[in-house]
């Protein structure tokens, strides 16, 4: 197979894989879906092996579908990085970071001013990410923020780079009610069914004794579950960088206060990037602000117990 005819054939892979469906690819390549169903084929002849499951009219990838178009993504996202470096005279770097939502905008907006002002040379995209994915089925993201509950992979670098305390937070109660545990066990339990388990969690390594909640509320995500909290509807367990302005603000109280992880917030990245240059520059800057965040927070946490 000659190498345009094969770049193309990986191109309709590529594709397929992130479009789901032979008419989208088409669509995002700018050709008509014969000509993607042509390019598999041409693949799958050259392989010698099946790679798509073909359903009537619907075409969607086997497991060696997947597994080679997950490597197909990888080099042509290296690829497009060296093209960029090229293009931009290897001065600017461009990664697309991902981190969990209520992170992202309470923790880590706040510090772009000075991320983009200290790492002149790196654009970084932030892109909010489900606390469930990792970088194994994220082929479009370079580095990944996670909890300490994430176990990453064998083939992933993870880099602690701050301590993550979660504990119970709530709106603060009218000035009659007595004693804050008393409070706390009066509420409403809000319940986050993307980090559901925080509860659990919570209770087994503070060492805390199991609450019998009232009444039982599931919200779709924990940044919902924040603002029902904040809006006096409930308590809910939260990660102390996603509340911490809050908590500064007088508009969440931490009634029983935080328990550190283990392990702390990590930076992760596949361990072919892990010593890129952009990479490397956004791994030591978060660990110098993971540092400094650290240094401070033990105070607040405990003001607001």
């Amino acid at each position: 197979m000659k190498f345009m005819s094969s770049l193309n054939s990986l191109r309709a892979l590529d594709a397929l894989a992130r479009c789901g469906g032979i008419r989208a690819a088409a669509q995002d390549l700018g050709v008509v879906p014969g000509a993607v169903r042509q390019q598999l084929a041409a693949l799958e002849d050259h392989f010698g092996v099946a790679l798509v499951n073909r359903d009537g009219g619907r075409v969607t990838l086997n497991a060696n579908g997947r597994r080679l178009a997950d490597a197909v993504a990888v080099a042509f996202g290296i690829i497009s990085r060296a093209a960029e470096e090229i293009t931009s005279g290897g001065h600017r770097y461009r990664l697309r970071l991902g981190v969990p939502m209520p992170m992202a905008s309470d923790w880590l907006m706040p510090r772009m001013a000075r991320m983009q002002s200290q790492l002149t040379s790196l654009d970084v995209d932030i892109v909010p990410v489900d606390v469930r994915r990792s970088l194994s089925d994220m082929m479009d993201i370079d580095a990944l923020i996670v909890g300490g509950e994430y176990k990453p992979l064998p083939d992933i670098d993870a880099t602690p780079f701050m301590d993550d305390a979660f504990g119970p937070v709530h709106a603060p109660l009218a000035p009659q009610t007595s004693g804050k545990e008393a409070g706390m066990e009066a509420l409403t339990a809000l319940v986050a069914r993307d980090v559901g388990y925080l509860w659990d969690d919570w209770f087994h390594e503070s060492g805390h004794a199991p609450i019998r909640f009232p009444k039982r509320l599931e919200i779709a995500d924990l940044t919902l579950a924040l603002s029902a909290a904040r809006n006096g509807l409930g308590v809910t367990i939260a990660p102390f960088a996603s509340v911490e302005r809050d908590i500064d603000r007088g508009l969440l109280v931490a009634p029983a206060g935080f328990v550190s992880r283990p392990v702390g917030f990590r930076f992760c990245c596949r361990m072919a990037d892990r010593d890129d240059k952009p990479i490397a520059s956004l791994r030591a800057w978060l660990c110098e602000e993971g540092r400094k965040h650290d240094q401070g927070a033990e105070k607040l946490r405990k003001s607001a117990e």
